[in-house]
């Protein structure tokens, strides 16, 4: 297992102007063209969303008044803490911040090379994740911003002192 502290994480704007963005981590770690990868974001402004074409994404927002996300149909509101929208990096979305601005933690992975699965766990109810032999856990600790990579294989108790957010990461499945 690998811890990564947020703080550790090296802050960069977006291209847009419209926040800033710290990767905690990615795999494969010394690569451009990654499989998976996960930061956390501050949204200061309203505006669209990067796209990520052949990706697959999980936004879960960790603090501030919320955000209304614009796409096709109805708007969708996030609220603070830990609301989340599972969509695909084609979407054309656009956020609306509610009253100032936000900050996220996102998961972007290529959608062929592999399948997620999101687990928000309560330290009332600590759980163990993962533990096949081609997955990997991704556990953030929303109070801290330590993250825990597990090396692939190895299941991880999530949620024993802190509310955290879980993620396995598969292979795709077959067909």
């Amino acid at each position: 297992m690998h811890l990564i502290r947020l703080s550790d994480a090296r802050r960069e704007p977006w291209r847009n102007g419209g926040g800033w963005t710290r990767e905690i981590t990615r795999f494969p770690a010394d690569s451009t063209e990654y499989d998976w990868r996960l930061s956390v974001a501050e949204v200061e402004t309203d505006g669209p969303f990067s796209r990520f074409d052949g990706c697959d994404r999980i936004l879960v927002l960790l603090g501030g008044n919320g955000m209304e996300l614009q796409t096709v149909g109805q708007p969708v509101t996030l609220w603070p803490p830990h609301d989340h929208l599972r969509f695909p990096g084609e979407l054309a979305i656009s956020a609306r911040l509610i009253a100032g601005p936000t900050t996220d933690l996102n998961l972007i992975w290529r959608r062929d090379r592999c399948a997620v699965v999101l687990h928000q766990i309560d330290p009332r109810a600590p759980m163990h994740i993962g533990g096949h032999p081609d997955e990997v856990v991704v556990a953030f600790t929303v109070v801290t911003g330590a993250t825990r990579v597990s090396e692939p294989g190895e299941g991880l108790l999530v949620g024993r002192d802190e509310h955290e957010i879980g993620f396995v990461i598969a292979p795709p499945p077959t067909l």
